[in-house]
């Protein structure tokens, strides 16, 4: 499959950082722009953030006030997200907080190393509290950062990612759903609670 965009070629010697989500506060883009930011002082890398939203304005305003701005692409709502996710070399989940961030878990099942704010609710179980990727504090930029070079200097292997994104597959999850039916959501792993709670709402 053709690149979607230059920065993502096969033969590119920059890695990209991939985020993605609307453009609002809750996604927390900013934190990840000045996370990214420090990156950028210590490696060189480049930052994709997929996605539109009513932040737009302000976010390429901070990149411009970071110097960062010929290095960060918002490309806007793409339709077909998982050819960027399978060709990044790291995503990263920068939010306050989520529902069940789907987001996290497409860009593992393409194989994707990722990064996490340990935000509610969600991220702490998708990476098994750490195991599949770091967690750091919400809005933490330098902890996010060291994670960030982190991920990109050791990444972990794509067959590792998909094996962990496997266990949120909607196979998987209607098994979770049915034995919530029978056995109630108090006997339940919270991975199983978490799809519960999540499909009810």
């Amino acid at each position: 499959m053709p690149s979607p965009h230059p920065w993502l070629d096969d033969e590119r010697m920059i890695p990209v950082i991939l985020g993605a989500g609307r453009l609002v506060a809750q996604k927390d883009f900013m934190t990840l722009l000045r996370a990214f930011a420090h990156v950028g002082e210590r490696r060189s890398a480049r930052l994709i953030i997929i996605g539109e939203g009513e932040q737009r304005a302000e976010i390429e305003r901070e990149a411009r006030s970071l110097g960062v701005s010929e290095s960060v692409l918002l490309p806007g709502w793409i339709q077909d997200p998982y050819v960027w996710m399978s060709r990044a070399n790291l995503f990263v989940l920068s939010s306050i907080h989520e529902g069940l961030p789907n987001v996290l878990i497409q860009a593992m099942a393409c194989g994707c190393p990722v990064v996490s704010t340990d935000c509610p609710h969600g991220p702490n179980e998708i990476l098994a509290g750490g195991q599949y990727g770091p967690l750091v504090p919400v809005g933490d930029v330098e902890a996010l950062a060291d994670a960030m070079i982190r991920q990109l200097d050791t990444p972990q292997p794509a067959e590792y990612m998909r094996s962990r994104a496997s266990a949120f597959s909607v196979d998987r999850s209607a098994q979770h759903y049915l034995q919530l039916l029978h056995t109630g959501p108090k006997e339940l792993p919270p991975k199983a609670k978490m799809f519960a709670a999540a499909t009810s709402l």
